[in-house]
């Protein structure tokens, strides 16, 4: 397994330095940092030659690429072009937020996914089976935005006629809130129901029908009906010979499917007002501050990078024929 695992190490850290070269190239390509400066005719041309050498902007750009690479390795990844803070500091506090709320809905949503679909593929063709279909259906046609929006008003409405703040409809957490650790975490935590069932909502209902399909076809496969023909337990079947098997194609889809959630967070983050990786990404895209763009797609890349290398460490497990291949 060990040697397995180094494999797939040689194989991601070359895709994440192609990947942060990709994301560099293409961010420098995209436009003028420095066009409302030069736009401005009151601003002379000696200040925005000071403001281009200081921004590096007058070296090749292979070399800014080298520079802000090695600053990259060592957590430094530059200064905004804006504000000038640094970017490290501001990008930390965002993806501790975004983790907050994808760790949640990935765990809920490949938990009840799997749940869901094995139990359709058990009881294919039953009440709950068409249940599970018609709302996967329903929620998969649905919007990130109007899901999210819905939700929030739900939310509100719940409150107005409780008389009871149920649901958190703005921010991550209370502002000036002061506590113990209980009392921090409980009020995180209420934050985090609505924008976490709108990404869990969205997932299950493609996690559900995957998985429903990957059952009912190693349910059918010849050496479950072995295991059966041997009498083995039926909860022992399905566990040990059916599931385990069943779950290989989930594991690819998650994998695949997270640049996805992390997209559908940042769309959801916005509608909660969130202060997290999307409020993050749109600040840096309205301002065309440059360094919290890149830093913000070297993120998104890597994440998705080392999700495919946990998919490849599970699906050895799931499946010890891959690891020795």
């Amino acid at each position: 397994m060990g040697g397995f695992i180094l494999r797939r190490l040689a194989i991601s850290i070359p895709l994440v330095i192609f990947s942060s070269f990709l994301v560099f190239m293409l961010v420098a390509a995209a436009g003028d940092p420095l066009a409302e400066l030069r736009g401005n005719p009151s601003i002379p041309q000696s200040t925005i030659e000071a403001r281009r050498r200081q921004l590096h902007l007058d070296k090749p750009v292979l070399v800014r690429y080298e520079m802000w690479a090695k600053g990259a390795v060592r957590g430094d990844c530059g200064t905004s072009f804006v504000t000038g803070e640094k970017v490290g500091p501001k990008l930390w506090r965002a993806i501790l937020v975004t983790l907050r709320l994808l760790a949640g809905a990935v765990l809920l949503a490949v938990l009840f996914g799997v749940l869901i679909g094995v139990g359709a593929a058990l009881r294919q063709y039953s009440k709950f089976d068409y249940l599970a279909t018609f709302f996967a259906f329903l929620f998969f046609s649905m919007p990130v935005f109007w899901l999210a929006a819905v939700l929030k008003d739900v939310g509100i409405r719940i409150n107005e006629f409780t008389g009871w703040q149920l649901f958190f409809t703005v921010g991550e957490q209370t502002p000036g809130l002061s506590g113990g650790f209980f009392s921090i975490w409980s009020d995180r935590l209420g934050h985090l129901i609505l924008p976490c069932l709108t990404l869990i909502l969205i997932q299950i209902a493609s996690w559900s029908r995957y998985q429903r399909a990957s059952m009912l076809e190693v349910l059918n496969a010849d050496y479950v009906r072995t295991a059966r023909a041997k009498g083995l337990p039926p909860w022992r079947v399905i566990t040990r010979h059916a599931l385990r098997n069943a779950l290989i194609p989930i594991v690819t889809l998650v994998a695949i499917d997270f640049g996805l959630l992390l997209s559908g967070a940042v769309i959801t983050e916005t509608v909660f007002a969130w202060s997290g990786m999307g409020r993050l990404l749109l600040e840096g895209l309205k301002r065309q501050d440059i360094n919290v763009v890149q830093a913000w797609l070297l993120v998104s890349a890597t994440m998705v990078v080392v999700f495919n290398l946990l998919a490849d460490v599970l699906y050895g497990y799931l499946d010890p024929r891959i690891r020795r291949g």
